[in-house]
């Protein structure tokens, strides 16, 4: 009833704050001299929030918060009535969630090997280690493929230098990697006798039959791993646990000590569910300004990983498989086909379902061993036990890096998700607005950035999705057998003998990705796309995307696709920039494709006629020759400006043209004397922007090329002396384009100085040390470490008494030695140290990010 004239309306609830610390006791005031732990505060505000009287905060002090148990959000820990509850951060706090430990007391171990050990808890296993906030990797053995011989029960071992295995400890935790064409397995091992190898199951069986199995890649050759295995630890950054003895091992560099560095082990699946019942949803929850970290998924190591498409994975032993499998369904058959509706998901270290007015803001998602962030899954994928019903969930400016899964996934991919059994499942209203995700699928190489399976009015918009081995962004599931009327694909497979064939849609619908950056992706597989989409998805559009350093398909409408609009996306380098699976009786048809720009590759459409897919006023241009319209996109694609950090590509906006660089440190300068290559410099705090159209610095084989922008100090390094730096985002799109360090003479005196050389790296031909060794003031040695460079790289050039030597790392620690020391001719005895960029492309570049930058003296520019 309104207020009657002339009387006050009732002052609103005044809101409640409390305090939590990491020091925090469970008998405390919650009040800020007075702060409580977690477990305190959240008792505290059940109480207040059930009073439903105003809005609730919890307030957390900056420090890490271990906890030896996931925080459950219920319904009596959201808000009421229309307020909110808040988990906040303090004012300048980076309070930090963490389900792990810190791993101390490091004894030698092997001292001609270079490992340590340190005491663990007996009992304690994970399948990630954490150091310097970096994902180490596992003991592990690259395989070649005449190695072993696969067979129905494991593997013959037919390179003799093997027989080893057959004697070390531990045999049940070797497992074996094989990486296809679209799917990364794990399969444990049982034992091994002999030049025998039995595998656990039902791991092996389920690797082994349907599509791209461990056997049988869909396209080309699998490439395959012994992993976990103490007698595997060979290279700098590996490491092995043994639970059972309760001991970890490490192999730092030489002259690291590993006390020195931050060690975490994680002991927890999962950090934070937020769930009810469709009855009882979480309602009106929001966490903001936290740091989530500290998880490993162990299911793999017991049940293996047979994973079928981006995350869902067959766990339990199927009945029916055929006993023949092995060779008669290793590229599909009809029971592989009926099994399509009993996959599972991954668990998510932050999980949300059964939950509406849920917000996830400016968050940091770091170091967890599988999805950092789970929406709506279907529920075994949840801790609840209760799946799918997430609406009105907002993902708000947080940034998910150094993960071993998805960055983001959305859905189900069972049939409650598609066809609700109960309409509160529906996930719908889905927000993931300006989240940064870099570097993720880390372990399950197969994960996309962010997925979206069946979801209603998803908005996927200003994201930038980084460093991923599989598919930027993935909308959609099923491959349009669960669409209306099936596909007939599928009745000629035999699926529908045993599943439902639906006459009614399913819930992915009206769907949006827009304004999003999308780059270095698809790193280690030759299928998916960059933009993806199976089945059909009406009213969904995906529009002005900016694509590049993108290998493969630029935009992928797999099967099933239908009704779906592309338009105004910028393709800059993709392969072909659009391919419409339209082969055979899929159903992937209806779409338009329409005033997309792009500059390579061709697009791949079959039946475009017959299945009314429609190219209309797409625009071919050459090279970064963009029309304004499409220059508006890419200016604008990615997180909005006030949310970058380094690990944006478009910290500096990508290229001059965006008009977002700022703090200048120079006017661009000429970098070779007689063939200028122009170049851009910036700088914002420590970090800085390097821009430079040069030919290349190489003049070996008769070429003559030294272009190069570079920031400098002058005479700085001496012999004993390092310069080093952390090559954050190299943007520049040739394959052998350079941004690193560089060590001359004179900076400033490009195809003369001597005393010349570099470490550098590249978008894909991996770290590359370069150096003058006639002293003719051209590089024309090298020597190359093929590494993934997907990823924040430090590089160092270190002066010796005699020459030169290069590393890399990916920690800034534990550097790896490129190549040998070599002679460093004509050398002064005080040389300019630089960072530099060249773009290996004198008609176009685009600005690479350094940080943590140490030349040996003030920086000037060059």
């Amino acid at each position: 009833m309104a207020a009657a004239p002339g009387a006050s309306a009732a002052p609103a609830a005044k809101p409640r704050i409390f305090y939590a610390s990491p020091e925090g006791r469970d008998l405390g005031r919650c009040q800020e001299q007075h702060p409580c732990s977690l477990a305190q505060a959240q008792e505290v505000v059940r109480h207040e929030a059930a009073k439903g009287k105003g809005d609730v905060t919890v307030v957390l002090a900056d420090g890490v918060y271990r906890i030896d148990k996931p925080l459950e959000f219920r319904v009596e820990d959201g808000g009421r009535d229309g307020h909110t509850v808040r988990w906040t951060a303090a004012p300048g706090a980076h309070p930090v969630i963490s389900g792990g430990r810190q791993a101390s007391g490091w004894q030698t171990y092997d001292q001609s090997a270079g490992i340590y050990v340190a005491d663990i808890p007996v009992g304690l296993d994970t399948r990630q280690l954490y150091v310097n906030g970096k994902i180490a990797q596992r003991a592990s053995k690259r395989l070649a493929l005449s190695d072993v011989k696969l067979t129905a029960t494991g593997m013959t071992l037919e390179n003799p230098a093997l027989a080893y295995l057959a004697d070390v400890p531990g045999q049940n935790r070797i497992e074996f990697e094989a990486l296809g064409d679209f799917t990364d397995r794990y399969s444990p091992v049982q034992s091994i006798e002999g030049r025998t190898v039995t595998m656990a199951q039902p791991a092996w069986d389920n690797n082994t039959w349907g599509w791209d199995t461990a056997q049988f890649a869909l396209l080309g050759a699998p490439t395959w791993y012994l992993v976990n295995s103490l007698s595997f630890l060979d290279e700098i950054g590996e490491w092995y646990a043994d639970p059972a003895a309760g001991k970890l091992y490490y192999k730092p560099a030489a002259g690291v000590d590993p006390d020195d560095l931050k060690v975490e082990v994680p002991q927890l699946e999962s950090l934070v569910s937020i769930g009810g019942t469709y009855d009882e949803p979480v309602t009106n929850l929001e966490l903001s300004g936290l740091e989530f970290t500290g998880t490993s998924w162990l299911g793999p190591s017991t049940h293996g990983y047979a994973n079928q498409q981006n995350g869902a994975y067959l766990r339990n032993a199927v009945e029916y498989r055929p006993a023949d499998s092995f060779t008669s369904c290793s590229r599909g058959c009809e029971q592989f086909e009926r099994t399509r509706n009993m996959w599972f998901q991954e668990p998510a270290a932050v999980q949300v379902s059964a939950a509406s007015d849920i917000t996830l803001s400016r968050n940091v998602f770091t170091n967890l061993g599988s999805t950092a962030l789970g929406i709506g899954n279907d529920a075994n994928a949840h801790t609840t036990g209760v799946g799918l019903g997430a609406s009105d969930v907002r993902v708000l400016a947080n940034t998910f890096y150094e993960i071993g899964g998805h960055g983001i996934a959305v859905g189900g991919v069972r049939a409650d998700a598609h066809h609700p059994s109960d309409p509160r499942m529906t996930n719908q209203d889905i927000s993931l607005r300006d989240n940064t995700v870099n570097r993720v699928s880390v372990e399950y190489k197969d994960n996309s950035g962010i997925l979206s399976t069946y979801v209603t009015r998803a908005q996927i918009v200003h994201n930038e999705v980084a460093n991923v081995a599989y598919d930027g962004i993935d909308t959609g599931y099923g491959w349009g057998i669960n669409d209306p009327g099936g596909s007939q694909d599928y009745v000629n497979r035999g699926y529908y003998k045993y599943n439902p064939l639906y006459t009614t849609p399913t819930t992915l619908k009206d769907n949006l990705v827009s304004g999003t950056l999308v780059h270095n992706t698809k790193a280690r597989f030759a299928d998916g796309g960059n933009l993806y989409n199976l089945s059909a998805s009406p009213g969904t559009v995906v529009e002005r995307n900016y694509l590049y350093n993108a290998s493969g398909v630029g935009l992928y409408l797999d099967e099933g696709t239908r009704h779906t609009t592309y338009r105004h996306n910028v393709l800059d380098g993709t392969n072909p920039w659009v391919f419409t699976n339209a082969y055979g009786p899929n159903n992937t048809a209806d779409n338009t494709l329409q005033e997309n720009w792009l500059n390579s590759g061709g697009a791949q459409i079959p039946n475009a006629a017959s299945r009314n897919n429609r190219l209309i006023g797409n625009v071919t241009v050459s090279g970064a020759n963009w029309p304004d319209a499409a220059w508006d996109v890419i200016c604008s694609a990615g997180v909005a400006p006030e949310y970058r950090t380094a690990l944006n590509a478009n910290l500096f906006g990508l290229y001059e043209r965006c008009g977002q660089a700022s703090g200048k440190v120079a006017q661009p300068l000429q970098t070779d004397g007689r063939s200028a290559a122009t170049s851009t410099f910036t700088q914002s705090g420590s970090h800085f922007g390097i821009s430079a159209a040069g030919a290349d610095v190489w003049g070996g084989g008769g070429q003559r090329d030294d272009q190069y922008g570079a920031i400098y100090a002058e005479d700085a390094v001496v012999a004993g002396e390092s310069i080093s730096a952390r090559v954050d985002v190299v943007n520049d799109a040739n394959r052998f384009a350079k941004s690193g360090v560089m060590l001359r003479n004179d900076v400033t005196a490009a195809g003369v100085s001597p005393g010349y050389a570099v470490v550098a790296v590249t978008p894909r031909a991996g770290v590359l040390f370069e150096w003058d060794a006639n002293g003719d003031g051209y590089l024309e040695s090298e020597a190359r470490a093929d590494v993934d460079t997907y990823r924040p790289l430090w590089v160092k050039l270190t002066r010796t008494t005699n020459g030169v030597s290069a590393a890399y790392s990916f920690d800034g620690v534990n550097y790896r030695q490129v190549g040998t020391e070599v002679p460093l001719p004509g050398a002064a005895a005080a040389q300019d140290g630089a960072i530099f960029s060249t773009s290996h492309d004198k008609s176009r570049s685009r600005i690479n990010v350094f940080s943590e930058v140490a030349l040996g003296g003030p920086l000037v520019t060059g």
